[in-house]
């Protein structure tokens, strides 16, 4: 925890001394190599101590041959993971190099952990989609046929809007490092990527067992002139578009002390998911529609003038009114838009499927409220990236989805601020999520 929190916050400075965090994970079918290329990013940039070395060169579920490091060993924690060769569970990993801190996120490549994949890739700033060459087939057309493991997961990381897309096209050593193959994989996967309307996309071709092209350049693809995977991570922005959007504070408690003294105090608490809150705005409470000005930006270290994206404060406001927790306090020129019906594409996580009878329980922000699904909409081939006609949800399905909510939600959308355009359906029996999900507002 303590590496955690020193990561955040160092995040958020703009001095010298501070390294920018990038939030990554690795995304692709089973034994693409995903573990190995995390296990390889943290042997050759020192990111390991000497004790979990040891214990990796020790274990008894090794893939490799005699002496050599299985490094995928220094994700898979689980033992089942390390018995079956396969990654089940979301593994992070903390490194840092001279020029960046990084958090790590190895998610499952099995279709049937999709949801996993989803979860580590809520809060990323740039994917690691690896295709390996020894699985793609290639056409006589000049064509390739591409995974669909690899579709599913560039499809999630369009509708989780992450900014940055690195295709590592892995295993190179297994084809001789052919220019040719590597060349007509790329072109394949932009053309689908292209399809799904993602931007932002750099391939390196790389071999995460021996290393070519993951911290240091390869001279078996002197081919290539682009960077190192490493050289890349280290260079990408991230540009966190929540410090300029409306203002969003989700309330999550109100303080209060000394309530038989002459001066009450009465806070809300919580944490800024967007905008700036100075002292003196107006702000509307939502739902209610009560307009109030903040007094005070109270943080544990002393009061403040304004506060920004990523906070933690309680406000303190002028006047007397009801405030709750589950209520949003935002701008009073840019509210939130109060939604009792909610379209959303959603991601089916559970095992049972979706019963369209029952009601489930809607987490958005601070506030859980009562749901059903009015109906579903269209379910997306992740293929073909067509929109077909559905009754029903099972396991990992993504479907465009309406919902009707007990309680009004003060809610953006997914595109424009992620915090308060998701959200979580929690089965209101097993209290077990069964679905992610991203609210679509038409403009």
């Amino acid at each position: 925890m303590n590496a955690m929190t020193d990561l955040n916050a160092n995040a958020n400075g703009d001095t010298k001394a501070n390294r920018s965090l990038l939030r990554f994970i690795t995304a692709g079918s089973v034994d693409d190599g995903k573990s190995t290329l995390i296990g390889r990013l943290l042997f050759d940039s020192k990111g390991i101590f000497a004790d979990q070395l040891a214990a990796v060169s020790r274990a008894k579920h090794k893939r490799t041959v005699g002496d050599t490091i299985d490094l995928s060993l220094l994700t898979d924690g689980l033992e089942a993971e390390r018995e079956q060769g396969i990654t089940i569970d979301v593994a992070y990993r903390y490194f840092a190099t001279p020029k960046r801190k990084f958090i790590i996120a190895d998610t499952p490549g099995h279709e049937q952990y999709t949801r996993n994949m989803v979860t580590g890739a809520s809060t990323a700033d740039a994917v690691i989609i690896l295709i390996d060459v020894s699985k793609v087939t290639l056409r006589e057309d000049g064509g390739v046929d591409l995974l669909t493991q690899t579709k599913r997961h560039s499809t999630i990381a369009k509708l989780l809007q992450i900014q940055h897309v690195v295709v590592a096209v892995n295993k190179m050593d297994l084809i001789g490092y052919d220019q040719a193959i590597y060349d007509r994989i790329v072109a394949e996967y932009q053309q689908f990527a292209t399809s799904l309307g993602l931007k932002d996309i750099t391939a390196i071709p790389l071999s995460a067992l021996t290393g070519d092209n993951v911290v240091e350049k390869s001279t078996n693809t002197p081919w290539y002139s682009g960077p190192t995977l490493i050289d890349l991570l280290e260079s990408l922005s991230v540009y966190d578009e929540s410090h300029s959007a409306p203002f969003r504070f989700p309330v999550q408690l109100v303080a209060r002390h000394n309530g038989h003294a002459a001066k009450d105090f009465r806070g809300y608490m919580g944490r800024i998911e967007s905008g700036v809150v100075n002292v003196g705005d107006t702000l509307v409470v939502q739902p209610s529609g009560q307009s109030a000005t903040v007094k005070e930006i109270v943080t544990f270290d002393g009061s403040l003038q304004s506060a920004t994206a990523g906070q933690s404060v309680t406000l303190v406001l002028n006047e007397y009114v009801d405030v709750s927790r589950g209520d949003m306090l935002a701008g009073s020129t840019q509210p939130a838009t109060l939604l009792k019906q909610v379209t959303a594409d959603v991601c089916w996580m559970a095992d049972e499927p979706l019963d369209l009878r029952r009601k489930y329980w809607l987490k958005h922000g601070t506030r859980q409220t009562a749901a059903k699904f009015a109906r579903i909409d269209t379910l997306l081939d992740v293929n073909t990236q067509q929109r077909h006609p559905a009754e029903g949800l099972k396991l990992n399905d993504i479907a465009r989805v309406q919902l009707t909510v007990q309680q009004p939600l003060a809610a953006d959308a997914y595109d424009a601020i992620r915090a308060t355009g998701a959200f979580i359906l929690i089965d209101e029996v097993t209290h077990q999520t069964v679905a992610a999900g991203m609210i679509r507002i038409d403009a």
